[in-house]
């Protein structure tokens, strides 16, 4: 077989491919779709289901206490008020700004988002757009399989997405592939299959299309650069939340940089999916609702706002892996914060970063936004048709490396040179007054490396960041 003709059947090979997978979701929950067993996890009545539809192991309480009571009566108040807010939109600014820092309701989410993003505008000028890019994707994606793979895992604790080939893991199928035709530079990366599953909790499958697209394009929130190859936004905002830390949060930032504590291990999920699946996840609701309305610079103060509240805490542990965890872990497991006293914690620190002018980052580079034109289909080359894969960094990839390489040796120099003391009004008022005589700041340079690789190699933190 000549290289030309085995080309072809790897080609053919990798379409057929992509048309079973498709027809599987076209099939849906039809009974003659058979998936096995493992694909389906079992539902046992002594889970619990909370109002979002994530499941709990634990059993039903048989009353209600009087803390739910109250709560669900002033939910009810909002929802009123929503309603009628939502019928004369727009409201005034200072009104609107007001209502989302107490939280949409639930109820009426669905309706507010689409507000916010301005989603039937998109809709009603790409009127059958994302029809056809479904049916280009059909025939054309190179992104199927490993789409397919991701919404298997996603959500697998919520009932919208816990039944394989359900309503939602088609809705999030389609999305995603008619998305990596839609936006041809960016593809397809996986940090992007939590937030279209996010959409699809509240939204309609081509009112999540638009909503996607808002948040990758719009540079209001430039998504865009976090998932495109390299990561540009996602160096730019840890370079940026490393400077915060370094000015108002000076001690932990010392104990992060003595433990190897990086940003980029324990901020990954936090900037690529706003804070889903880091924080509980009525919580990380109430940071989206904030989001929408005010920017990707939600998004820093959020972070900043979770290491202050836990400093205590992380400063009494020891290493790098105790660190992780609890960042990573407990706090989705247990916030210790009610979801009001943490947004009320959020505006404060907007409020100081603002005040010490830190709340906006440097400006994004062009490489943050597309380049290309929307829409225009684009036919992959043949290693992508015949799905490939590469085993070597790409330069952008190599970048990463060496910027969180950089970053750590600043950090300890950085460190070494200030006074470690908290200035701001984050802080908890206990100060030290000069550095510890005993304390050796060695980074460790071997290792570093090392752990850099290895992470962007051989762990789910690469493929959160690289989208393999």
């Amino acid at each position: 077989m000549t290289d030309g003709e085995q080309q072809e059947a790897l080609v053919k090979r990798a379409e057929d491919e992509r048309e079973d997978i498709f027809r599987r979701y076209e099939l849906g929950l039809d009974p003659s779709n058979v998936v096995d067993s493992w694909e389906n996890p079992t539902f046992e009545i002594y889970h619990r289901t909370d109002k979002y539809g994530f499941l709990h192991d634990s059993r039903l309480p048989s009353t209600r206490d009087a803390q739910e009571v109250h709560r669900n009566k002033i939910e009810m108040e909002r929802d009123k008020k929503w309603m009628k807010m939502l019928n004369q939109w727009p409201p005034p600014q200072d009104k609107l700004h007001k209502r989302v820092y107490k939280g949409i309701p639930d109820r009426v989410r669905m309706v507010a988002w689409n507000k916010l993003l301005d989603i039937q505008q998109s809709i009603n000028n790409n009127a059958g757009v994302y029809l056809r890019m479904l049916q280009l994707a059909r025939k054309y994606s190179t992104e199927t399989r490993q789409i397919d793979a991701d919404v298997n895992r996603q959500f697998r604790d919520n009932l919208a997405f816990r039944e394989r080939y359900s309503v939602k893991q088609c809705s999030l199928f389609n999305v995603l592939n008619a998305y990596s035709i839609y936006n041809s530079e960016l593809g397809y990366c996986q940090g992007m299959a939590c937030v279209a599953g996010v959409l699809l909790l509240y939204l309609h499958e081509e009112e999540a299309f638009w909503a996607l697209n808002t948040l990758i394009t719009d540079q209001k929130y430039g998504m865009h650069g976090l998932f495109i190859e390299g990561f540009p936004k996602l160096t730019r905002f840890i370079d940026h939340h490393d400077r915060i830390m370094s000015k108002i949060m000076r001690k932990l930032h010392k104990h992060f940089t003595k433990h190897n504590v990086d940003a980029l291990l324990y901020a990954i999920k936090w900037f690529f999916v706003v804070f889903v699946e880091r924080v509980p996840f009525s919580l990380s609701l109430r940071v989206w609702d904030i989001f929408m309305l005010d920017g990707d610079r939600v998004i820093l103060s959020m972070a900043i706002t979770i290491l202050y509240l836990h400093k205590d805490e992380l400063l009494r542990l020891k290493d790098m892996d105790a660190i992780i965890e609890y960042l990573q872990v407990r706090l989705h497991k247990n916030f210790g914060y009610s979801d009001d006293d943490a947004i009320q914690a959020l505006e404060r620190v907007m409020k100081k970063l603002k005040d010490l002018k830190l709340d906006v980052p440097p400006p994004a580079k062009s490489n943050e936004f597309p380049t290309r034109k929307l829409g225009d289909f684009v036919e992959a080359d043949m290693e992508k048709k015949i799905g490939r894969r590469r085993n070597d960094y790409t330069d952008a990839e190599k970048q990463v490396i060496t910027d969180v390489i950089s970053r750590q040796e600043q950090n300890a120099i950085d460190v070494q040179s200030t006074v470690s003391y908290e200035t701001s009004e984050c802080a908890t008022g206990t100060s030290v007054a000069s550095h510890g005589s005993s304390e050796t700041m060695s980074l460790e340079d071997n290792n570093i490396h090392l752990r850099t690789a290895n992470m962007l190699q051989n762990t789910p933190q690469r493929e959160m960041l690289l989208g393999t």
